[in-house]
């Protein structure tokens, strides 16, 4: 399987962030996935809202056999991952038929080097505790900085 990772296109933008957005949400093996409604809610929809109009939006994606497979994108929102208004906050997803290739690996990668160029010190995200990618934002930089009862706050330094 050949896959391309390159920047999101703007005929692409809101409609494909969307998806990944939905897509992201860890569902425990033992749950149902909530409704797709879930991503209109205000502390989910800030991921996309707008997106490109600030100077940390940043988004890169996957296309394999001709499709948008993955998206990870930044950008500084007051999200679960928040650490400062100085530090891109991280998304990423990928369809699931897709995962365990290493493609998120090579996605993070890539949207660090970019953030890295772009001037910013540290990036940060949020995981939950039970989450298998917890290991693979580890693998890229990634250390915990804080946590509540379900989620890992971490943060990349650039």
């Amino acid at each position: 399987m050949d896959v391309k990772i390159r920047p999101l296109r703007a005929d692409e933008s809101r409609e494909c962030l969307k998806d990944f957005l939905y897509e992201a949400i860890f569902v425990p093996e033992d749950s149902a996935p909530p409704d797709r409604s879930i991503i209109e809610r205000p502390e989910l929809s800030l991921y996309v809202d707008d997106f490109g109009s600030g100077a940390a939006d940043n988004c890169l994606v996957a296309e394999a056999d001709g499709k948008v497979v993955g998206a990870v994108w930044t950008r500084i929102m007051d999200d679960y991952g928040h650490v400062d208004d100085d530090t891109p906050s991280f998304a990423i997803s990928l369809y699931r038929e897709y995962r365990g290739r290493g493609i998120g690996t090579e996605m993070m990668r890539r949207m660090l080097e970019q953030l890295r160029g772009q001037g910013w010190k540290r990036a940060s995200l949020a995981v939950q505790k039970a989450n298998y990618a917890l290991r693979m934002y580890q693998a890229v930089g990634f250390r915990i900085v804080d946590e509540n009862a379900e989620e890992y706050i971490m943060a990349c330094e650039l």
